[in-house]
């Protein structure tokens, strides 16, 4: 005995005479929605409470002369003083923008462009390219101290390999004429392998038939790179502009082992560490210098956002 089945549009599966199939929207249980919800509340309270609650903190307490020591209650607001000092009375702040200004440029004009080089030519499949891969990366996962020991030994005055090879007797990390390049180099190198890794997801995702429509074209490899790959690249390299200036900016851990900042190593970062854990702690005033930080970080965010919205209209 047939059942009979409703009358449907050939080709369709809808139902004959253009009626609509009514969709049930399934609810969520009790166990679903707890489960959004944690999803949800968990990483809000974290970026809550470890970045915009210490970051407003520092706002706030950057017009206060507050030392860290007296209660709550001690608290004084002095308004734009501490901002005044830093750009009239306190000498170690210019010296650091400017080592800070060095430290962007030589990431930018010199160790991007290595990076960028060394991404390429590993995307080749070149022999024993992994092996290249992973030497190039490792200095990414070491720490900023493991970093600074390996240098020590390349820059040491009386067993140091450069000078050995040179034949000088230089004091790389001493000397105040030239530690800071020293220091740029020992961070040039971490950040080479960083930028490589961002480059080669990059190159990985542009697809292959450009590259034969450009060969196609009579295009050379340079050409190529240049002209087809690197712009289609756009969202990685606007990545790369943004990581490779906070890097610049935030330089710290390298040249706080070295001599703490201090001799020709000054950068904002050490000067906020020196004023709000040195030996004269001046909350307030540290404050006030990562609160430029945090508005020259926000600068360059703004930045990048506004020219990734412009790219996806």
């Amino acid at each position: 005995m047939s059942t009979a089945q409703p009358a449907t549009q050939a080709g369709t599966g809808a139902p004959a005479g253009g009626g609509k199939v009514k969709l049930r929207h399934q609810r969520m249980n009790s166990q679903d929605r707890t489960t959004v919800v944690l999803m949800a509340a968990i990483p809000t309270v974290l970026v809550l409470g470890l970045v915009w609650f210490p970051a407003i903190s520092s706002v706030i307490l950057s017009f206060t002369d507050w030392n860290g020591i007296g209660p709550l209650s001690d608290i004084n607001f002095i308004g734009f003083k501490n901002y005044v000092d830093i750009f009239t009375i306190y000498p170690p702040f210019w010296p650091a923008l400017q080592h800070n200004l060095m430290w962007l440029i030589s990431l930018f004009l010199i160790f991007t462009p290595l990076g960028m080089l060394l991404a390429v030519l590993v995307d080749r499949e070149i022999r024993a390219s992994r092996f290249y891969q992973t030497s190039f990366y490792l200095p990414v996962v070491l720490a900023g101290a493991l970093i600074g020991f390996i240098w020590q030994l390349l820059f040491s005055r009386d067993q140091g390999l450069i000078n050995a090879v040179l034949g000088t007797t230089i004091d790389w990390y001493g000397n105040p004429e030239v530690n800071i390049y020293a220091a740029m180099i020992a961070n040039g190198w971490r950040h080479t392998g960083y930028i490589m890794l961002l480059y080669l997801a990059g190159l990985k995702g542009v697809d292959p038939a450009i590259h034969e429509a450009a060969s196609i074209d009579g295009a050379s490899q340079m050409q190529t790179f240049f002209r087809v790959t690197f712009p289609v690249m756009r969202p990685t390299n606007i990545i790369v502009m943004v990581i490779t200036f906070i890097d610049a900016l935030r330089a710290f851990d390298l040249v706080w082992i070295i001599n703490q900042g201090r001799n020709g190593l000054e950068l904002i970062a050490t000067l906020v560490t020196a004023n709000v854990i040195g030996e004269a702690s001046r909350i307030g005033f540290g404050s006030a210098l990562a609160a430029l930080m945090l508005l020259l970080s926000s600068i360059f965010i703004i930045i990048q956002l506004r020219i990734m919205v412009k790219g996806d209209d």
